[in-house]
């Protein structure tokens, strides 16, 4: 038999390169491909540059919380027993001496006026508005608005919702409103709360109980049948921690969103303590009671964070020197009417100057100074004032906050004005001459790069 020989890893490399058909693809693919490799190498090891996309709004997101309301609430029961036919719709204003209710011996007794076409019409817009607005996380609402929804059907048959204090009506005794308010038809052991009594337990939803006043059953003299809240003015309470009383003890009036319909208002902030030593806030409201008249519990939001821009990290942040130059020194070009300075170019021997008008960009000002871009001028470059002989020598410098701004794939300086900060970012003001806008993509750690270095992504 015979021996089998050691092959070399050499020789099998010379083998296939011996393979190889020499001609121009061949050589053109080795090019493409040692290109590739060697850009590959100089991706792995460049310096990345991570970027951050410019954001609007303010610098922290306002706390939200559950508030608990409070209003003047009067429980209103039944004279008679019997079956009750509602007029009033809930959550609706009513004046004083207007019909809440009726009360007969036999239930559904609907006065016999016929509903018209325009009726229809407000009843369907009515169903559609509560399609629209339903929440399936507080199906209750939905036997609410049944019982609306039988009220307005009664009203438009035959019966107005305000008058004088009628006897009776198809049979039924008429029962009007003691005085004017707002009508709901639900109760939860809140009415008749007392602030100085505020504790804890008041905001324990777990064991709180909603109970809905309105019925098809028979109901017995001296049922709850009603709420009446009589004055617009209302309140909200909202436990809070140590921290935040010091960071509201100042404030005399708050703004609140409801979360519910974002509508927000401003109210009288006040600061409660109860006899545990703990702290709420008391905001209190001269209207809009009647948005959430039949609500105890409101998500809300305390708008504190009113400050609002473009947000940025601090890293992102850096520095650049600018020429100063005097006001009084600026030129305007006659064709366009843009900004420049005049530079003297050459002096001869006879000390007679010559003169170029340079454009320049003017990034800030203030009462005395134009802020001219470094790369513009030279160390020392002097210029005349218009028509004067005046020169002036250019040296003095003044630093500008700024960003680096990455859109177009290289680092461009963007002035900045910061409004306000905490320690990861700060907001700043946007419009502002040479800066950066919303969705602009900046590089999020400033000193890892200059100004026109080209980056990677």
């Amino acid at each position: 038999m015979k021996k089998k020989e050691n092959v070399t890893l050499g020789e099998v490399f010379r083998y296939f390169i011996r393979k190889i058909p020499l001609n121009i693809g061949t050589f053109i693919f080795g090019l493409l491909f040692i290109y590739m490799v060697i850009s590959l190498i100089l991706y792995i090891t460049a310096d990345h540059i991570e970027s951050y996309m410019v954001t609007a709004g303010p610098l922290a997101q306002n706390q939200t919380y559950t508030a608990l309301a409070l209003r003047e609430e009067t429980v209103v029961s039944s004279d008679a027993s019997g079956y009750i036919t509602y007029y009033a719709r809930p959550n609706t204003k009513v004046s004083k001496s207007g019909i809440i209710y009726t009360i007969g011996s036999n239930p559904g007794n609907i006065p016999e006026e016929q509903l018209t076409e325009s009726d229809y019409s407000r009843i369907r817009s009515s169903l559609a508005s509560f399609a629209s607005s339903y929440d399936a996380g507080a199906f209750h609402e939905t036997y609410t608005y049944k019982y609306e929804l039988e009220g307005i059907i009664q009203q438009y048959a035959g019966l107005s919702g305000t008058g004088n204090s009628a006897v009776t009506l198809n049979g039924e005794t008429v029962y009007t409103s003691p005085a004017d308010g707002v009508v709901v038809y639900s109760m939860d052991g809140y009415e008749n709360l007392n602030i100085e009594d505020i504790c804890m337990d008041w905001f324990d939803k777990e064991n709180y109980q909603f109970t809905s006043l309105q019925t098809s059953e028979k109901i017995s003299a001296g049922d709850s049948i009603y709420k009446l809240v009589t004055n617009e003015s209302w309140s909200i309470l909202i436990p809070i921690t140590s921290e935040q009383v010091v960071q509201l003890a100042n404030r005399s009036t708050i703004r609140v969103k409801f979360l519910k319909d974002d509508a927000t208002q401003v109210g009288k902030f006040t600061i409660l303590t109860d006899e545990a030593g703990l702290f709420y806030a008391k905001i209190t409201f001269s209207n809009g009671m009647i948005r959430y008249a039949n609500e105890r519990f409101l998500n809300v939001e305390l708008v504190t964070n009113l400050k609002s821009g473009l947000k940025i990290p601090l890293s992102s942040i850096v520095t650049k020197d600018f020429f100063v130059i005097p006001k009084d020194f600026v030129s305007y070009d006659g064709e366009n009417g843009k900004a420049g300075f005049n530079l003297v170019t050459n002096t001869d021997k006879e000390g007679n100057k010559s003169v170029t008008f340079v454009r320049a960009t003017i990034y800030q000002e203030d009462e005395e100074f134009y802020y001219v871009d470094t790369g513009t001028f030279d160390d020392g470059d002097v210029i005349v004032k218009p028509n004067s002989q005046s020169t002036y020598t250019l040296s003095d410098k003044k630093a500008l906050e700024g960003v680096f701004c990455i859109n177009k794939g290289y680092a461009v300086f963007r002035k900045i004005i910061i409004i306000e900060q905490n320690d990861e970012y700060c907001i700043v003001e946007t419009g502002t001459d040479y800066g950066i806008s919303q969705f602009d993509y900046i590089v999020r750690k400033g000193d890892s790069v200059k100004e026109d270095d080209i980056l990677y992504d």
